[in-house]
């Protein structure tokens, strides 16, 4: 029988630190992002099911997001400054990400890879698209958490990183108003003491 990879590298996430630019009061491996990503996308694809009409499914969208940045077992975190620094550079990065997600899935059985492909690529129908963004929305909410949470211990180092995020974040209110919800009912309790929060 053939062994196969892709799920011993999949779990090679944690050992993946983000912001590795910035110094950190905590450190953030790839794995924590990615659950909080999958939690924060489900709920907004609730959110939009159940207060705007939509028809997402909320379920891929925290597979999606489980599995959002995991090109990054190969390729390594690519600062933000730096992947969005112009647009060819954008652009070849996206296609560096798409040839490592080639590469992971390519580490299943033949069998098993078409369920993996439905999460590593997009169909190309309105909903999809929508629950992609919603993604991607909560990709940026992480982020913004985490700039949260060192900004409030005291770490002025991502001071300009969490007012870009908090802009970038902002841009979506009106396309996603999804984000805007989640914003005002939730987010500011991640600032909060345990005894705060219970």
């Amino acid at each position: 029988m053939m062994n196969y990879n892709f799920f011993a590298l999949i779990s090679r996430m944690k050992y993946i630190d983000r912001w590795a630019l910035m110094r950190n009061t905590r450190q953030e491996n790839l794995c924590e992002h990615c659950m909080e990503v999958a939690m924060i996308a489900h709920a907004l694809c609730v959110i939009g099911n159940t207060r705007y009409g939509r028809h997402l499914d909320a379920n891929k969208a925290a597979l999606v997001g489980l599995y959002h940045d995991a090109s990054e077992i190969i390729t390594g975190d690519m600062p933000t400054p730096v992947k969005y620094y112009n647009k060819e550079l954008k652009e070849a990065y996206k296609q560096v990400e798409a040839i490592a997600d080639d590469k992971l899935l390519e580490k299943l059985p033949d069998d098993l890879r078409p369920a993996f492909e439905q999460v590593f690529k997009a169909e190309d129908n309105e909903d999809e698209r929508y629950m992609r963004k919603l993604v991607k929305a909560a990709d940026k909410l992480s982020a913004l958490i985490k700039c949260m949470a060192e900004t409030s211990a005291g770490n002025n180092e991502f001071r300009t990183a969490k007012e870009s995020t908090e802009k970038a974040v902002r841009s979506l209110y009106m396309e996603c108003p999804e984000v805007l919800d989640f914003v005002n009912e939730f987010l500011s309790s991640y600032g909060n003491t345990l005894d705060e929060l219970t």
